[in-house]
Order: C-alpha cells, then structure tokens, then sequence
C-alpha cells in the first residue's frame, strides 16, 4: 500500500477516535472507537492487511516503545507516593487480586481449553496471564504479553489484550463515575459537618508561607508588602542546554534506553528493559537530570505517542470472524472475574487502611483506565457534588491525589513488573 495514504487512513482513524471520545467525554475511550474501527475495516477487508505497515508507524512505534516508558518514570514524584503510600498498596492489591480472580477463573474453565500454536492458544493460564497483563495495565502490559505470545506463535493470544484493552476503559469508566460520585457525596456530608478541612486558596497559603507544595501556583514568594524578595525558580533539569532540545532530549532518554537494554540482556531477561527504563525514569526525575514529563513540549513526543497506540493494533490486522467468536467467552469471563477481583481485594485492604469501600473500589478501578480518566472523573465526580466552589475543592482535593497515584501504582508500575515476570509463562514457557 502507498505509504502516505496508508499514514493518512491511520491519521483519519485517530482523529475520528479522538473526537468520539471527546464528545462522549471518554464513556466511548479513543481506543475503543479506534479499535472497532481498525477491527471492522481489517475483517470486512476495507483495510488492506499491510495498512498499518505500510504507514510506517509500527516501525517507529518498536524503536520508540522504550522513550515513552523512561516518560512515564518522569512522571512519577517519590513525593506523591510517600503521601499516598496507602493507596500504592490498595493499587499493588488490585493486581494482585485480578490475578488471583483469573487464576481461580482457570482453574474452573481450564479443563476444556487445550490448543496449540495453530489455534492460537496453547493452555488456560495462557488466557490467565494475558487477561491479567490487558485488565491490570496499558499499553505496555499490552505489549508485553503481545511480544511472548507472538514469540511462541499463539495469534489469539495476542489479540485477547487488544480486545480487552479496547473494552475496559467503557467498563470502567461508568463504574467508577458512578462510585465516585458517592464518595464525593460522601465527603460533601464530611465537609460540611467539619470534618474534611476546607483547602486553602492559593493566595492565602502563599501569603501564609503555608500550603502543600503544590497549591501556591503562581503566586509563591509574594507576601503583598514588597519585602520578601520573590524566590528563584527551580531549575527544570540539570541537563545542558544543549541536551534540552528536541533532539538533544531524544538523544540523552535514548541513551537510557539503551543502558535499559543492555541490562535486559545482561540479565537474561530477568529484569525486563521496560521495568528498568521505568525505574531510571523515577530516579533520574528525582535527582534532578530530568525534568518531570521529560518528553512533553518536544516536537516529536505527538507522534510517538500515536505510534505507540498504533502499535496496539497490529494483531487486528490478521484476526478473521472465527477469532472474535473464539474469544467471545474468554473475555466475558476475564472481565466478570477481573472485576470481582478488582472490587474485593481494593475493598478488603483499603478498608483496612481506613479508606471507605467506594474510595477504595474506585482506587482499583483505575486499572482498567489510569490517567488522564482518573483526572477526568475526579474532577467530574467532585463538581457534580460540590454546591460551591468551597466545597468542590475539599471533595476534588480529597479524592484527586489517590485517583493520580493509583492509575500509576496500577497501570504504569505494578502490572508492568507483574506481566513482565509471568509472560514467560505463555505457552508453557
């Protein structure tokens, strides 16, 4: 196929995909949308096999996999997870228990799947890991389980994540709209009986020297009286302004990369590139070489970031109607047993660590999404509750930090090193 239409079709796709979801306000997740129609071009052969290929982006998407990865570690604030070390461990025990959910889900349905390379699958824990790797995490964990399985040449395998990948985020996002608008109900009745503190303006915690390190945008270092000098600004990064361009950054995270790759490879796979390009993304933020989001305001980070979604899609373009009815009954089963697991494990240990059932549940739900949906809900869940901009505040300063932090200790770091160690699993591995 012509590259630049192949490149354009792919283009058209995302910007339908994208548009849905906006006017939807993601119940209808770009993904979604872009999956389904990658998927119902590809079977009614509208899409030629090679599309995707042939637009270049998959290329792109297997060298850039691993920048991306450093990115999300500049993402991640050790600060953020001291204070929200509680909900880390509500995160860690959802994955945990959509593992265990699956698990016990095999060991029911397992004696009547057997298979080999030529149907796809080769064995019920095949399902297992790669149901746990798609519900737990995202398009890494994807990828991840996409890698093992093609490797042992188990297609169906590879498209069960995508499938579920697709379908998750319009699970989860009405499920944890609806239980987090009743902990914001929940907390309005807290605030206003007194006891969920109001937050302070931005003005008056930078007035007062106070506030939690994040609330004073703006307005640090002004006392209103001309004495205090205004404070220096922070350095971004202890970079060169030669390694801060465009170029300049893509050369220094691929370097990370590849340091990331050399210890995959001196390890025999044990500590996995992705995970050891994740934790030097966290430690090179918090020291300081890189700023935080390190990738953002680049000229090519757009792109990539396509690329990567992009990359998702590959094994749609194979997959034939005989797949879809294959798989009908393993993804139903892998979403209500994934979903038990999620609610009662994030229930049972948030409880008790003294979180409520729906702050706790909601925290779990976020594996099936993680950010920017955490964002998105909280602040929908607290405006629906609040009655004044007081009160939205409180709920919305509340609820907002766990939501952050637990899309990332579900979706960006826990499934990771979890997939990464069970998908030798696949096919008997």
């Amino acid at each position: 196929m012509n590259p630049v239409l192949a490149f354009v079709i792919v283009m058209l796709v995302w910007t339908v995909s994208d548009l849905v979801a906006k006017k939807t306000r993601s119940l209808l997740s770009s993904l979604f949308v872009a999956s389904i129609i990658f998927f119902v071009g590809f079977l009614t052969d509208i899409f030629p096999e090679d599309l995707l290929a042939s637009s270049s982006l998959l290329a792109l998407a297997g060298v850039v996999v691993g920048f991306v990865i450093v990115h999300l570690g500049t993402m991640i604030s050790l600060d953020d997870f001291k204070k929200q070390w509680k909900t880390l461990l509500v995160g860690i025990a959802t994955v945990i228990g959509i593992g265990l959910a699956l698990l016990l889900a095999g060991f029911i349905f397992g004696p009547r799947i057997t298979g080999s390379a030529a149907d796809g699958y080769a064995q019920a824990l095949d399902f297992v890991i790669a149901g746990t790797g798609a519900l737990s995490g995202g398009t890494i964990s994807v990828l991840i389980v996409q890698e093992a399985a093609l490797g042992v040449g188990l297609t169906s395998i590879a498209v069960f994540p995508v499938l579920i990948a697709a379908l998750q985020g319009l699970i989860g996002f009405p499920l944890t709209s609806i239980i987090l608008r009743r902990e914001a109900a929940r907390l309005k009745e807290e605030y206003r009986a007194g006891t969920l503190a109001p937050v302070v303006a931005a003005g008056a915690a930078a007035a007062s020297g106070g506030g939690d390190g994040g609330g004073s945008k703006g307005d640090a270092g002004s006392s209103g009286d001309g004495a205090t000098p205004p404070a220096e600004p922070v350095p971004e990064t202890k970079l060169p302004g030669a390694l801060r361009t465009t170029a300049g950054t893509l050369f220094i995270v691929g370097v990370v990369v590849l340091i990331s790759l050399g210890i995959n490879n001196v390890t025999d796979g044990i500590l996995n590139t992705f995970v050891v390009a994740l934790l030097f993304g966290i430690g090179l933020r918090t020291t300081g070489i890189f700023k935080p989001s390190v990738l953002s305001g680049i000229d090519a980070f757009g792109l990539m970031m396509i690329a990567i979604m992009i990359l998702v899609f590959g094994p749609l373009a194979t997959v034939k109607p005989s797949d879809v009815s294959a798989l009908a009954v393993p993804l139903l089963i892998a979403f209500a047993f994934g979903i038990v697991g999620i609610a009662s494990f994030s229930a049972l240990v948030g409880k008790l660590l003294g979180y409520s059932v729906s702050m706790s549940v909601a925290i779990g739900l976020t594996s099936l999404y993680g950010f920017p949906g955490t964002m998105i809900l909280s602040q929908e869940a607290a405006k629906g509750a609040g009655e004044t901009p007081e009160e939205v505040a409180a709920i919305e300063n509340e609820i907002l930090p766990k939501m952050i932090v637990a899309g990332f200790s579900t979706v960006t770091i826990t499934s990771v090193i979890v997939t990464s160690i069970i998908a030798g699993r696949i096919g008997g591995g």
